[in-house]
């Protein structure tokens, strides 16, 4: 056993920190049977639990109800397993799941990014969904696809359109709660907690970053938006791993969830639930405004890359 621990790769090159496999199975293992597992829990699991409290006609349920067996799927059927499964798997859930206070200045810095990002990210879709549109126009075989693409959109748009619905104060709150505040704790430490930190055992922080935005985008079902969700997890998981902290990523995961239902709340837009919109301004301009903020967040990344490279050597430097 002492030989099978010794073999693990470095995490965050802390010695101390290749002793948190607990029992015989890969860390590359280990995220995939958390993948797998919550896959089929909260797909399948929360379909069947939707069905036996409210039968076939879940439209016709009362929308609070349906707003609290969301909350309540992504305790039971995300949050839970995920504890569960870095308890068992691993010897040191705190740090597996990140579970460290970070720095205020480092909140505020990847906050920063975030401003930055949403935009960037906006103006992608934007773009993105300019070009289909068309592509779709030109080719027969792009038109038939993207008609299949819009139907699973529409299939979003309705399950989630009434739960945005409010008609006073408490309602908005349980909005929020639901979807800004809910996910942001359960998607977060599955996500970036348990799934990322069992790639770092294996892979190189940002490639274990990018293969954890991967999945991120892919169970959230969104045809439109995959590559935003992506692009976005992807930085959750780069904020969580320079941060140490799961908690970094949570603020930036409400943030976008809560700039997002707000909007819907006070403009009505239909961004959150339906982005298969296309700009009806000039391309080039949402080209130029995104090509601007790409270069903008590179510049961004590489200074929090120089940041944290300057606070570890000073670190060393003190021992």
């Amino acid at each position: 056993m002492d030989e099978e621990r010794n073999s693990l790769p470095e995490f965050n090159d802390d010695e101390d920190k290749r002793q948190k496999i607990k029992i015989s199975i890969t860390p590359t293992g280990a995220a995939f049977l958390g993948l797998a597992l919550v896959f089929v829990l909260y797909q399948f699991g929360g379909a069947l639990l939707t069905l036996l409290i409210f039968g076939f006609e879940v439209d016709k349920a009362d929308v609070n109800a349906v707003r609290l067996l969301t909350a309540g799927g992504q305790i039971l059927l995300i949050l839970l397993p995920s504890l569960l499964l870095a308890k068992f798997i691993y010897t040191d859930v705190t740090s597996i799941l990140k579970f460290k206070f970070p720095e205020k200045k480092e909140v505020f810095l990847f906050i920063i990014g975030m401003i930055i990002i949403t935009p960037l990210l906006q103006n992608y879709l934007y773009i993105q969904n300019y070009f289909i549109t068309k592509a779709a126009e030109n080719y027969g075989a792009v038109k038939s696809i993207k008609q299949i693409v819009d139907q699973l959109d529409k299939l979003l748009e309705s399950a989630y359109g009434s739960l945005l619905v409010s008609n006073s104060f408490f309602e908005a709150s349980l909005i929020v709660f639901v979807i800004a505040v809910i996910p942001a704790i359960c998607e977060e430490i599955f996500f970036r907690g348990y799934v990322l930190s069992s790639f770092q055992l294996k892979f190189s922080p940002f490639l274990s970053a990018f293969i954890t935005g991967l999945f991120f985008g892919i169970y959230h079902f969104n045809p439109y938006g995959l590559i935003p969700l992506i692009v976005l997890g992807t930085y959750f998981g780069f904020a969580a791993y320079k941060s140490e902290s799961i908690f970094v990523s949570m603020v930036l995961h409400f943030l976008n969830n809560f700039f997002a239902v707000t909007t819907y709340l006070i403009l009505g837009e239909q961004e959150l639930i339906n982005s298969n919109i296309v700009p009806e301004k000039d391309i080039s301009i949402y080209l130029i405004t995104f090509i601007v903020l790409t270069i903008l967040f590179a510049a961004f990344v590489f200074y929090v890359n120089r940041m944290y490279k300057l606070k570890e050597e000073q670190k060393r430097g003190e021992l």
